[in-house]
């Protein structure tokens, strides 16, 4: 497929819509060029366990791995991040998540290698898959890469309480302890947030509605010294925060 020599500049919805999966990896390629080649190996790896692990998902018009690839190519490109393991972690932030039975089940060995160093999520229970599944990444892409997925990993809610609270509070206390994890959650946050015009039906309100009250707490986050980002690239997320409010805003606040 033949792609238009802008492509690298882009906005990725608009890639997104006009070319899809496809335009997501050519571009996705195009930002790796910027690393040397072991880099780019590991980059690629996580893209094909990433791809393989959400083969069969789906965000409402999408395949997931699209949310993936933006969620790593925003990183490259506007966050300017060179960090490897953040890159490979953004594209496997939901894999523990969404499929821990299956990454957990990768190679018997590898969870024997990985498992001491792997995080625990907070509330694993016993025949939970997901310690085993933190250490299968540990094995493959490292401890570091598997505490940043760990970070960004929703935690076994308390039935009886509401689970956005719980959300907001695990989003609060975990990027609090892990400055590199806040710059993938909050692309991640990004592409969910501002991104909600681009999604249709009653998961519009509904993301709204559960997104809004981040907004104060990544304001926070990013504003913190610690956070591994430049000015202009912190300038660049608080605009994008006042657009995610914007838009919440016209979800949630007009009259019926």
């Amino acid at each position: 497929m033949e792609f238009p020599a802008y492509l690298a500049t882009m906005p990725m919805h608009a890639i997104t819509e006009i070319h899809g999966e496809p335009g997501l990896l050519a571009r996705f390629r195009l930002e790796v060029e910027a690393f040397d080649e072991p880099a780019r190996e590991r980059l690629t790896a996580a893209l094909d366990l990433a791809a393989e692990l959400h083969r069969e998902d789906r965000r409402v018009r999408e395949p997931y791995l699209n949310h993936l690839l933006r969620v790593a190519i925003r990183m490259m490109h506007h966050y300017q991040v060179r960090d490897v393991d953040v890159i490979v972690a953004g594209l496997l932030h939901d894999a523990v998540e969404d499929h821990p039975a299956e990454l957990a089940s990768l190679d018997a060995r590898q969870l024997q290698l990985g498992a001491s160093d792997a995080p625990q999520r907070p509330g694993a229970a016993v025949g939970d898959p997901t310690p085993a599944a933190l250490a299968a990444l540990a094995a493959r892409f490292g401890p570091r890469v598997a505490r940043l997925v760990g970070a960004v990993t929703n935690p076994a809610y308390d039935p009886g309480r509401d689970r956005h609270v719980q959300y907001r509070e695990h989003v609060a206390a975990s990027l609090d302890r892990e400055p590199w994890a806040r710059v993938i959650k909050v692309s991640d946050f990004t592409d969910n947030g501002v991104g909600v015009i681009h999604t249709v039906g009653p998961k519009v309100a509904r993301s709204a509605a559960k997104y809004r009250p981040l907004v104060p707490v990544f304001r926070d986050l990013i504003a913190r010294p610690d956070t591994p980002l430049s000015l202009p690239v912190k300038r660049h997320i608080f605009a994008q925060l006042d657009l995610a409010e914007e838009r919440f805003s016209a979800i949630l606040d007009q009259p019926n």
